[in-house]
């Protein structure tokens, strides 16, 4: 009955704060994280496509300019061709449910549950020290982990108790880390797809001038070059939101590693006084 209280009780706290953020703001700052690279993919382009300022001038000019405007994304896909095309995709699809599971999973009332530090601190009152050992084993959250260690570790003293806590806070921080780590590769890996893209459309400019005795035509060139530009701006594009969304969610990971610590040890503290066995 009380796991069932602590499980039902954790939706009530969504208002919560998520370390130094609130948690709307931080919803936000993710959101607009994931939003910017499609707004400059799909918006920006348009915006600032040159010709779209004459467009008032005549009915004629209105119309190449909205055709130059509506192209540019088929630009960008004819200069990336399919290879890079799939690898972006990819990048940007992992990205994006990476930083969803994360943010997810990155909140108060699933890793440090008040209602979870409330059932068992009136288990502790109660003298029901098994009861409470039984409630922090069945959590699965970061601070249940940490409390189960620590009850396990009791029959030894406290000074065990506390050890097998923080290693336990070690082993959960650690499979955190591990998973935004995810999307600071992602961070790492675009730019340098991009910088591939780049060698590689450079290599090809360099090999058709090399594969002609004339200056070949600069339509041709232009193959080489745009892919070596626009593979290294979509890396760009995808590497800024995963290095920022990535130190965000590292900065909230530090805030709840001290705040799961200081709330064990404010639970187990009443236990200070007891010697080994």
């Amino acid at each position: 009955m009380q796991g069932n209280a602590v499980m039902g009780s954790r939706s009530a706290t969504g208002t919560r704060a998520i370390g130094w953020l609130p948690e709307w703001l931080g919803r936000m700052l993710v959101a607009a994280c994931l939003v910017a690279p499609w707004i400059a993919v799909t918006v920006a382009p348009v915006a600032f496509t040159p010709g779209v300022a004459w467009a008032q001038d005549e009915g004629g000019e209105e119309e190449a300019t909205e055709e130059e405007g509506t192209s540019y994304l088929a630009f960008l896909a004819k200069a990336l061709g399919p290879k890079y095309i799939v690898i972006f995709l990819l990048l940007s699809f992992g990205l994006v449910a990476l930083l969803v599971m994360c943010f997810l999973q990155f909140r108060k009332q699933v890793l440090i549950p008040p209602a979870l530090s409330q059932a068992f601190e009136q288990h502790l009152e109660q003298k029901q020290f098994q009861e409470a050992y039984e409630l922090a084993k069945n959590d699965d959250s970061y601070l249940g982990h940490v409390l189960a260690a620590g009850m396990g570790k009791l029959q030894s003293g406290y000074p065990a108790a506390v050890e097998a806590m923080q290693a336990a806070e070690g082993e959960q921080a650690m499979k955190l880390e591990h998973k935004i780590s995810y999307v600071s590769l992602v961070g790492a890996l675009a730019p340098m797809f991009g910088l591939l893209g780049t060698v590689d459309g450079m290599v090809a400019a360099f090999m058709l001038i090399a594969a002609q005795d004339t200056a070949p035509k600069p339509n041709e060139l232009a193959v080489g070059i745009s892919q070596a530009l626009v593979t290294t701006l979509i890396g760009l594009w995808l590497a800024i939101p995963a290095i920022a969304c990535y130190g965000l969610l590292k900065n909230w990971l530090q805030r709840f590693n001290m705040e799961v610590d200081d709330e064990s040890m404010r639970l187990m503290s009443r236990f200070q006084s007891l010697g080994k066995k």
